[in-house]
């Protein structure tokens, strides 16, 4: 579990856009060489993530950090890091409508086809995508019409194009909740939180509203064999029964609402989709499972993020025994800020255990 007195969100380094990240991959993808294309849905087989022929999938992945959901600390803003705050400081500096046209143009030209074209020939078979809602849909209290869910193309069209590109190269895209309604946590930066409005935890409007969310984005994707699965929400923190000494959510011992928000977005994306992996994350920024498990879905898989720690097994232990204990994958879902040695003693770390990252 990272160290809670740092400043975070860490600029991930699987997020970072620059020469020196990207010969760090290349140099790990020399070490573990991709070895041929998975094919069909991926599923819970046990222990293993399975494609459709029963072949182990070990997923090498690339996490598109910035892209829907712009968070301070990899921007290297210090104060006001969420995105809703950068944007209103942009309008300050050049007005709304130009704001309008640089924000279109940010999320037309962050992630291209030449960018997953280029994942795809340095060896990674799969993409995470970190979402942020409002790209799919109203917040509760802009909606017109109150308890009712109004959808926007934008966020389904940016995804529909991300997909066509990870098909086109077969890897598998994996949609991440990064950015829930109203906020999964204190650490704002992640999830665009605005602290004066409800949070996630503290509105049943915006909890039916992130179920709504991912029943619909089930029922758009449901025949889609190169979505690897449903990462349903990002690393959440935040202290249930001592939010004044644990506000973050790492000693929660119960963590039953982040249970039953989870169980009930499961029970709505299974009306609708029973092809895909469903991967959870605990609290305390995904690494809490204490209150959550055992699992309560066939084909699902525990999500762990691991930063600044050790590269050794004991580093990993309790996330191999909750694998051992219900017979279920894991899946390395962040890492990163760290240095060469570091990214490479990791991953052969993971890869020794099975577990993509």
């Amino acid at each position: 579990m990272r160290d809670n007195t740092l400043d975070k969100k860490n600029v991930r380094m699987i997020h970072t856009v620059n020469g020196t990240i990207w010969i760090i991959f290349l140099a790990l993808i020399f070490f573990f060489p991709f070895s041929g294309n998975s094919q069909g849905f991926l599923k819970a087989d046990g222990q293993k993530i399975v494609n459709a022929k029963g072949e182990n999938v070990l997923l090498r992945g690339i996490g598109l950090g910035g892209w829907m959901v712009q968070e301070g600390y990899m921007l290297r803003i210090n104060q006001g890091g969420q995105q809703h705050k950068i944007r209103q400081r942009i309008e300050e500096l050049i007005g709304p409508e130009q704001t309008g046209e640089f924000y279109d143009a940010w999320l037309s030209n962050h992630t291209r086809k030449a960018d997953i074209d280029s994942l795809k020939a340095w060896g990674f078979n799969s993409v995470r995508l970190p979402m942020h809602y409002d790209l799919y849909t109203l917040s509760v209290d802009k909606e017109p019409v109150a308890g009712k869910n109004t959808w926007i193309e934008k966020g389904f069209t940016l995804t529909d194009s991300l997909l066509a590109w990870c098909k086109a190269n077969q890897m598998y895209l994996i949609l991440d909740l990064h950015a829930a309604p109203g906020g999964q946590g204190n650490d704002v930066n992640i999830s665009d939180r605005d602290p004066s409005k409800p949070s996630l935890w503290e509105s049943e409007a915006n909890q039916q509203k992130t179920i709504a969310l991912w029943q619909k984005l089930a029922e758009r994707y449901v025949n889609e064999p190169w979505i690897g699965g449903y990462d349903v929400i990002n690393e959440p923190n935040w202290g249930f029964s001592d939010p004044g000494n644990d506000k973050n959510g790492t000693r929660e011992q119960k963590n039953e609402p982040l249970k039953k928000l989870m169980m009930d977005i499961t029970a709505a994306i299974r009306q609708v989709d029973n092809n895909h992996l469903i991967i959870i994350e605990g609290n305390g920024w995904g690494n809490n499972y204490n209150g959550v498990l055992p699992p309560w879905d066939k084909n699902m898989a525990l999500s762990f993020h691991k930063y600044w720690n050790y590269n050794d097994q004991a580093s990993i232990k309790g996330i191999l025994n909750f694998r051992d204990k219900y017979n279920i994958p894991v899946w390395l879902g962040e890492t990163g800020e760290n240095s060469n040695v570091w990214f490479t003693e990791a991953i052969r770390l993971f890869e020794t255990n099975n577990i993509g990252w």
